[in-house]
C-alpha cells in the first residue's frame, strides 16, 4: 500500500482535500498529518475524518531527528507538503529523495521564496497586475520553493480580480489538480 504523509501548518483544506480523495482508494492511504502549529485548524480536520496528526516544534524539526524518526517509523512513499511553512531540513530531505512534494500558489519561479506563501503571494500578483497565476507542484530541495516542477497549471486572472478572488481560482486549481498529480507520482514510482 502507497503511504502518504502530509505536513501542514494551516487550516488543511489542501490535506483534508487529498485525505478524501484516498478514501476511496485500497491502495493508497494518508497515514498521518504532522503540523508544527498546535492550534492550527488541520488538528480539527484530522479528528473529524479520523486520520493521526501529530504536532511538532522546532527543536524536534530542525535540532534533533524527532520528526526524522517519526517519518522513518511511518514508512511513507510520499511526503506531501501542504500548506507547510518551515523549510524542510537537509537531513529529511537526504533521507526521502525525491520522496518530499511542496504545492506552490503560483507559477513558479514567479512569487516564490521564502515569506511567499497564501495571501502574500495573491497580493504580489495583485499588485503587479499579472494576467495569469496558477499552481506549481514540485520536488523539495534544500531551498524555499526551489526544487524541480512537476506540474504546472494556469489560469486567467482579469483587472478585476480581488486578491480574493485570485485566491479562490488558485484554491480551485489546488483542490482538482494535487490529489491526481499525487496519484500519478505515486503510480510511476510503483
Amino acid at each position: 500500500m502507497n503511504r502518504i504523509v502530509i505536513l501542514a501548518s494551516g487550516s488543511g483544506s489542501n490535506a483534508e482535500n487529498i485525505i478524501n480523495y484516498f478514501e476511496k482508494t485500497i491502495k493508497t492511504k494518508v497515514v498521518c498529518v504532522l503540523t508544527n502549529k498546535v492550534s492550527a485548524g488541520v488538528i480539527d480536520r484530522c479528528n473529524r475524518l479520523k486520520v493521526p496528526c501529530l504536532s511538532f516544534n522546532k527543536a524536534a524539526f530542525i535540532e534533533n531527528e524527532t520528526v526524522l524518526s517519526v517519518l522513518k517509523s511511518l514508512k511513507p512513499s510520499l511526503i506531501v507538503l501542504a500548506g507547510f511553512l518551515w523549510k524542510i531540513p537537509e537531513n529529511l530531505i537526504l533521507s526521502f529523495p525525491d520522496k518530499i512534494i511542496n504545492i506552490h500558489p503560483s507559477l513558479l519561479p514567479k512569487y516564490g521564496g521564502k515569506g511567499m506563501y497564501g495571501d502574500y503571494v495573491h497580493e504580489a500578483v495583485k499588485l503587479n497586475n499579472e494576467t495569469e497565476t496558477g499552481i506549481t507542484i514540485h520536488y523539495v530541495n534544500n531551498k524555499y520553493d526551489d526544487g524541480t516542477v512537476i506540474f504546472q497549471k494556469s489560469t486567467q486572472i482579469s483587472m478585476s480580480d480581488s486578491a480574493s478572488d485570485i485566491a479562490s481560482k488558485v484554491h480551485a486549481l489546488e483542490y482538482e489538480h494535487f490529489p491526481k498529480i499525487i496519484e500519478q507520482l505515486l503510480e510511476a514510482h510503483g
